[in-house]
């Protein structure tokens, strides 16, 4: 039986791992990078090691099979990244570019974009989400937002933001019939937001 529970750092390999299972537009993307760990560096480690905002993963007797991680203030958690997460990994990545998609990630270990001053004004908490298939259509992910936003608003947080892949059609369907819209146009990613309260 699928369950939501508070995550931790004990959580982080199962997070990892669903990362790199969702990694390719919510498909598995185990076979596009050589380092399986690169990903969840990114979009999981420094979540769940920082450990504000709400950090929740999905649960059952075979594992984790999903999470939302996030932060309340997107410009303090990029600041606490810059000094406290992104040093040691960096020391362990050569950011030399040898046209793989490891590389690519390896430039966002050592040059990680920062969010806009107005966005990170207007939208401050922002997410990341990813359900293994096991986990799909079973009204978890609504669930998990529905909680986030319940939080945010207990917490006093006014907007919240995330990243989608512009490719990913059904994960912008979600987001659309839970209430974000599109708050900034990137080549690369859609930017959705909503607001709290």
């Amino acid at each position: 039986m699928l369950r939501i529970e508070r995550a931790g750092l004990h959580d982080l390999a199962g997070a990892y791992r669903t990362c790199l299972l969702t990694g390719d537009a919510g498909d598995d993307a185990s076979a596009r990078f050589r380092d399986p760990d690169l990903l969840g560096h990114i979009y999981v480690g420094p979540y769940l090691a920082q450990g504000g905002g709400t950090q929740l993963v999905v649960v059952d007797d075979s594992g984790s099979a999903g999470y939302l991680l996030s932060t309340d203030d997107t410009e303090r958690f990029e600041a606490w990244a810059e000094r406290a997460w992104w040093p040691n990994l960096r020391a362990r990545y050569d950011p030399r570019d040898d046209g793989t998609l490891d590389a690519e990630l390896i430039r966002h270990i050592h040059a990680p974009p920062r969010t806009a001053p107005a966005l990170a004004r207007d939208y401050p908490a922002h997410l990341h989400i990813d359900l293994q298939e096991r986990a799909r259509g079973s009204g978890l992910g609504r669930d998990l937002i529905e909680r986030l936003l319940a939080e945010l608003a207990d917490r006093g947080v006014p907007a919240v933001h995330l990243g989608v892949d512009p490719g990913n059609a059904n994960a912008i369907g979600f987001y659309e019939h839970l209430g974000f819209h599109e708050v900034e146009p990137r080549p690369d990613e859609l930017i959705m937001g909503r607001r709290i309260a």
